[in-house]
């Protein structure tokens, strides 16, 4: 069938992105699914900062590429040996697919699924399969989603059945910011009630993991930005302190006020420089995670005699080291009783002929959330 998308020609495009239109909405062809694979329509897209690093080359993909990753939409066809689901259902798209056979998902680990990240990196479905194509080539999906288009075909192992009462554009924010945000506090840090949190960058990751921190009942969230703006936004969803990065004296500051840094520290902004500051204001025998995902090239140091004698913990998260069949439920659930009030995390609604002005405000800091509707 053909449909309309948006399509990253190559990687690189200058900035301002609304003159340089690095994404061509274009007709591309669209397969069937096949065994194991399902056809959606897609209701909602939102815009992350992994398309971005795409799009400016901090992470390389093979291109063209469909971008979209973080995506909700209705099943319109099954292919062969789907059962579970059902044409009209409601679903949510998970960024890796996971096979259920490899040593990581055997052991409960879906986000580190091997295949899942092998496909990725290659730019196909799960199953080795390139279902786009375009004047008689094929075209590469992104994180087998490729949600930046009106129909996607995708391996079951990249869905989610939801509830069909959940609007769809809130639903896809699921997807990505939220298993991401909240997983990392619930799963990756496992932070007790009564804990001090520190989150720093702001975006649409950043400020699910301070709903998620407020929702476990930390004693002090602080959330820390180069945006006064977004710390205005913390403050609204429940961060006790807030501190603009840029102070030059914003690490000795933090700890002053936190008592000598914070018991658990998320660095969100996918840079050095956020996961030093991050590292710096987390105290003695507490724990840094990192789920920003700077450029493969940059590297982090830090001082292996303080790790040791301060017995700190740095640890990495990778959607939340969510399983996305059990997490996702129980976060929509929260988010339904006003537990994680996702919905404030939604900067402005676009059209698809928009995206490239939508990727100009990701890129300049000054959107949280935008969400292309179909």
């Amino acid at each position: 069938m053909k449909i309309k998308a948006a399509v990253l020609e190559k990687m690189g495009a200058a900035t301002p992105y609304e003159k340089s239109k690095p994404l061509a909405v274009q007709a591309v062809e669209l397969d069937s699914p096949g065994n194991g694979e399902v056809l959606v329509k897609v209701a909602a897209a939102g815009l992350c900062h992994s398309d971005l690093s795409v799009i400016d080359g901090n992470r390389p993909r093979p291109t063209p590429m469909v971008l979209g990753h973080e995506a909700a939409g209705v099943v319109q066809e099954l292919g062969p040996g789907v059962e579970d689901l059902s044409v009209g259902d409601h679903v949510v798209m998970v960024f890796v697919p996971s096979c259920g056979h490899c040593l990581p998902c055997s052991e409960g680990r879906p986000a580190l699924c091997e295949p899942g990240a092998v496909a990725n990196g290659a730019g196909t479905l799960l199953s080795g399969a390139r279902r786009l194509h375009r004047n008689g080539g094929d075209v590469h999906h992104h994180l087998g989603v490729s949600a930046f288009a009106e129909y996607a075909t995708v391996s079951r192992r990249s869905l989610v059945k939801i509830d069909r009462e959940l609007p769809l554009d809130e639903a896809a924010l699921f997807g990505c910011a939220v298993l991401t945000g909240v997983g990392a506090v619930i799963n990756t840090a496992r932070v007790p009630a009564g804990s001090s949190v520190a989150v720093l960058g702001l975006g649409g990751v950043g400020l699910s993991s301070l709903l998620g921190a407020v929702a476990v009942g930390a004693r002090r969230v602080v959330a820390v930005d180069l945006s006064d703006n977004k710390l205005g936004l913390a403050r609204q969803l429940g961060a006790t302190d807030t501190f603009n990065a840029g102070g030059a004296n914003a690490v000795e500051e933090i700890r002053a006020a936190t008592g000598g840094g914070v018991e658990f520290a998320f660095e969100m902004a996918g840079s050095v420089r956020a996961m030093d500051l991050a590292y710096k204001i987390t105290r003695r025998g507490g724990t840094t995670v990192t789920a920003g995902l700077p450029p493969p090239t940059h590297t982090f140091a830090l001082p292996q005699v303080n790790l040791v004698a301060e017995e700190r913990t740095v640890k990495g998260s990778y959607i939340g080291t969510c399983v996305p069949n059990r997490d996702l439920p129980r976060y929509i659930e929260l988010y339904r009783r006003g537990k994680l009030p996702v919905d404030r995390l939604m900067s402005s609604r676009l059209k698809l002929d928009e995206i490239n002005i939508g990727f100009d405000r990701l890129h300049e800091g000054k959107a949280v959330r935008q969400v292309v509707v179909f």
